[in-house]
């Protein structure tokens, strides 16, 4: 691979022993073994206000909101895995998407978004495995100009599926997350050839 992708992955989960955290760093290791170069954050890192267009206007971006924008513009790619609240994404990640893309000053609509690439992926306790909410992911990042792979993973009955190490009982499932993160880092590789 010539050129080395870089991607921001993440869950849409605070909690700290999340399954979508379990699942996304999967993902990252098979894109590492692709070559890309992968930033793993915590959204717990990134703490913000609910988006309040009152307070955008009277105080700009929180400073948790540029540090992600900063983030998203370094990045060529996103790989999310989101748990699924109520048959759609998290508040949390609704609201890390809404503050971070906001406009700032001569920049162009959804600019850190626009022209990346994403996987996405969900792990849930119920017998879905997350599938609706990823239908709702991904109709918010296409809508902010991301194209999405139309591979995508999920992982019912979360609570039973995993090791105590992080790695998921059924080999077929954990080679299938991390094929999806390999597929997004030689993906992105083949758009910068």
């Amino acid at each position: 691979m010539s050129y080395q992708p870089r991607i921001l992955a993440f869950a849409g989960s605070a909690r700290k022993g999340s399954f979508n955290k379990m699942l996304v760093k999967i993902a990252v290791r098979g894109a590492e073994a692709t070559g890309a170069k992968v930033t793993y954050v915590d959204l717990r890192d990134f703490e913000l206000p609910v988006y309040d267009a009152d307070l955008e206007a009277a105080e700009g971006l929180p400073e948790n909101a540029l540090r992600f924008k900063s983030l998203l513009e370094e990045h060529d790619g996103l790989l999310i895995a989101s748990p699924e609240n109520n048959s759609t994404i998290s508040a949390l990640l609704k609201n890390v998407f809404d503050w971070a893309s906001r406009r700032l000053p001569g920049e162009p609509a959804y600019a850190g978004f626009d022209g990346k690439v994403a996987a996405i992926l969900a792990a849930s306790p119920g017998a879905l495995g997350g599938v609706r909410g990823l239908i709702h992911l991904r109709a918010v990042l296409e809508t902010m100009r991301v194209m999405v792979l139309p591979d995508q993973k999920t992982v019912p009955k979360a609570a039973d599926a995993f090791f105590a190490d992080g790695t998921l009982k059924d080999k077929t499932s954990h080679e299938a997350v991390e094929r999806i993160g390999a597929t997004l880092a030689r993906i992105i590789a083949k758009l910068h050839a």
